[in-house]
């Protein structure tokens, strides 16, 4: 609801407006809050009319103006503000107070809109909420295509799972979340101070913060996965027990911990169990009525099996030995023990110590310092 002030209908009357042009303008001020395109006012009359705040507001010189018509009446200063918009200018506001001080006016208080955090008075709610929802709605937008980092709480479950690739040790110890996904990786291969150990420290720290930032864990198992180098053999895990790498092993492993089974039939990915239960439902013993065997034929192949076995040279009978490829892999052989020595980055031997550092017989490669 607004109230047109009734001053505006003695001041159409002052200008010889009639009467149903008055009624007219006030309507119109009363609807639209303003005087801009009221039917029957002249443009030269624009200016009587103007407010303090609104689509048509008294200009900064017209503060001045009526502060100086009545300041000769007065002794004090007047206390009113000269009101100024938003994108004033220092000199702008210079003129306004030289002006003043021409015109005799004893004070002068300026108000640039918006100034301040908190204002008594505003014209533009509207413009501003709407300003604002929309810089919100573009800050939104802009948030939702930006990665976002979760991290892991100070206290939280964790699982360390050692491994063997082709004699190679390691430690991997995987952190999750409260919800049981995988959110931090840790290796640790070589002796530490190494190459090896260093790349490897490396190489989780990217892993986990790519993981906290929403990287899933299929993704790097797919590209991981079937990675070959050296080395690469047997493990030590009953549901991998060939790899062809240490990150292959690695990947595989926490594909089996943390992805469930459906992604990893994708990958191909199962634990010694379910290849058990695959096998045993998928492929079931042959009847015996299907086998057509000559019982005789068989105890005859069966004896002269036998005695070849029996008439063979002792001496064939060989037993597999390992090839050593340096002077630490014999050793070890020979003591039965694991000597704590990193493998070699070119060729992936065994290296043997050399003081307090390493270096590799096979290609002649140091850990740097020997």
């Amino acid at each position: 609801m607004q109230i047109v002030n009734q001053t505006i209908p003695l001041a159409l009357r002052r200008l010889n407006y009639t009467e149903e042009t008055i009624e007219a303008i006030v309507e119109f001020i009363g609807e639209h809050g303003h005087v801009i395109d009221a039917p029957g006012l002249k443009l030269e009359h624009y200016a009587i009319f103007d407010t303090a705040m609104g689509a048509r507001s008294i200009t900064p010189m017209g503060h001045v103006r009526m502060m100086a018509a009545v300041q000769p009446f007065i002794s004090g200063a007047i206390s009113k503000t000269v009101n100024m918009p938003e994108d004033a200018t220092v000199d702008e506001v210079e003129e306004i107070y030289f002006e003043a001080w021409k015109m005799g006016v004893k004070a002068l208080a300026i108000y640039r809109d918006n100034c301040k955090v908190g204002q008594p008075l505003s014209d533009a709610k509207a413009k501003k909420v709407d300003d604002i929802i929309e810089l919100t709605a573009e800050a939104l937008a802009e948030l939702a295509h930006k990665p976002t980092r979760r991290r892991l709480p100070k206290s939280r479950p964790s699982r360390t799972t050692s491994f063997s690739v082709a004699g190679a040790e390691g430690y991997m110890t995987a952190g999750s979340y409260e919800d049981g996904a995988l959110g931090e990786v840790f290796l640790k291969l070589g002796k530490q101070g190494s190459t090896l150990a260093g790349v490897m420290d490396a190489f989780s720290i990217a892993i986990s913060i790519a993981i906290q930032y929403g990287v899933p864990l299929e993704a790097f198992v797919s590209k991981f996965v079937n990675m070959r180098f050296e080395p690469a053999g047997m493990t030590d895990d009953p549901d991998i027990r060939i790899s062809q790498s240490i990150m292959d092993y690695i990947f595989r492993r926490l594909a089996l911990d943390y992805l469930p089974l459906e992604q990893r039939e994708a990958l191909g990915i199962f634990s010694a169990d379910e290849r058990t239960a695959t096998v045993a439902a998928n492929y079931n013993a042959a009847p015996a009525a299907d086998f057509d065997t000559d019982v005789e034929d068989a105890a005859t192949e069966v004896a002269a099996e036998a005695t070849a076995a029996q008439n063979a040279p002792a001496a064939t009978a060989k037993q597999e030995v390992k090839i050593a490829h340096s002077s630490a892999e014999l050793m070890e052989q020979i003591t039965g023990t694991a000597s704590d020595a990193p493998l070699c980055m070119t060729c992936g031997i065994k290296m043997r110590p050399a003081g307090s550092c390493y270096v590799c017989e096979g290609c002649g490669s140091t850990s740097g310092c020997s």
